[in-house]
């Protein structure tokens, strides 16, 4: 991999703009790190985050159509598990923060050591490219969101911004019944055309859309899936529990992230513990759970989420224990980072199921 420049003498990282050396004259090894602060009006320095071409225009791909507003998905009521894919090597997105939460980019393999369970892992595939994304967002349109729809619809077209050409999402909307409101596409304008009619009203069904995201990703065409859930509340009208959906999103191979829009006095027990709830689904799959005081803040925290999503590491490796035994295996990644660096912050899965005979 070759280092991203920022114009910073060789040897050195840059943090907003400055240059530093940590090492004495003469030292072996050469890197950059780019610190890259996403919020606040503070500039980016990650130049991929900009390939979007908004001129782009491509049809959706044919798949099931979608599911009509008054009927539940078949899938919902027979409690069927997402597909499961046996693999060799496992896979794990890394992203890297600063004390101050901002991006930490320009890292190698060597920075990096992976343990499943106590046995330390040896690292076979690395990378730090943007590679192309199924992505798919999952929308409250329950009637508590009344006030916000408005700020969360312009988050949704923010975090869409942060994509690149061979990026593909889909939408689904729920209030008591979650709908496949677009199919996977690579046309913002598509979504964007049917978000703007939908209207929020009834209780809230997240669980249900969860499960019903999940499920979607199946025909996702690239290996790196993500899911990001806009919401101001707990569930309270779902068929599936929380402990099912738990499970649901360790099985599933799809990274979660979360922006949850909370009341500071919660009227109901499922709206004071909707923040949790969104931070044990988003934690386990290695994503995060923004928690939020002001709508206006939604479309810099989506474009954050977008922007992290490009820049990731992804970590390979073949298990050491070959057994097939279909059982939990926690994961841990840690940092052996290069001198100078201020302590940082890892975000990855915890773990996986391991292929079953």
């Amino acid at each position: 991999m070759t280092p991203r420049s920022n114009g910073a003498p060789s040897g050195s990282f840059v943090t907003n703009g400055e240059s530093h050396n940590p090492y004495k004259p003469g030292a072996a090894m050469r890197f950059l790190v780019v610190l890259a602060n996403v919020v606040l009006g503070m500039v980016l320095t990650v130049p991929s985050v900009v390939a979007q071409e908004p001129e782009v225009h491509v049809a959706p791909r044919k798949s099931a159509p979608p599911t009509p507003v008054g009927d539940v998905d078949p899938a919902l009521k027979t409690h069927t598990k997402p597909l499961r894919v046996d693999v060799d090597v496992v896979l794990i997105p890394v992203t890297i923060t600063d004390p101050m939460n901002r991006l930490v980019t320009g890292l190698e393999r060597e920075h990096f050591v992976v343990y499943e369970g106590s046995q330390k892992q040896e690292i076979r595939h690395f990378s730090s490219e943007d590679a192309p994304i199924s992505l798919g967002v999952i929308f409250d349109l329950s009637g508590s969101m009344n006030n916000k729809v408005e700020k969360a619809r312009d988050a949704v077209v923010e975090f869409f911004k942060t994509a690149n050409p061979e990026d593909e999402f889909f939408m689904v909307t729920f209030n008591e019944k979650p709908e496949l409101l677009e199919d996977f596409t690579q046309s913002v304008e598509e979504i964007q055309a049917k978000l703007i009619y939908s209207n929020p009203k009834g209780r809230t069904a997240l669980l249900d859309a969860i499960y019903l995201s999940l499920a979607k990703m199946r025909d996702a065409k690239h290996r790196k899936k993500a899911l990001l859930v806009i919401s101001d509340g707990g569930d309270n009208h779902s068929r599936y529990t929380e402990g099912e959906i738990k499970n649901l999103v360790k099985e599933a191979d799809v990274q979660m992230y979360a922006i949850g829009i909370f009341d500071m006095t919660p009227r109901s027990d499922e709206e004071r513990m909707g923040p949790m709830l969104l931070s044990e689904i988003t934690e386990v799959t290695g994503g995060r759970a923004f928690t939020l005081d002001s709508v206006n803040e939604l479309a810099d925290v989506a474009t954050k989420i977008g922007i992290e999503l490009r820049n990731q590491y992804v970590l390979g490796y073949r298990p050491s224990n070959p057994a097939k035994d279909g059982k939990w295996r926690k994961v841990k990644v840690k940092l052996q980072p290069p001198k100078g660096l201020p302590p940082l912050q890892v975000y990855a899965k915890t773990g996986y199921y391991a292929p079953s005979e």
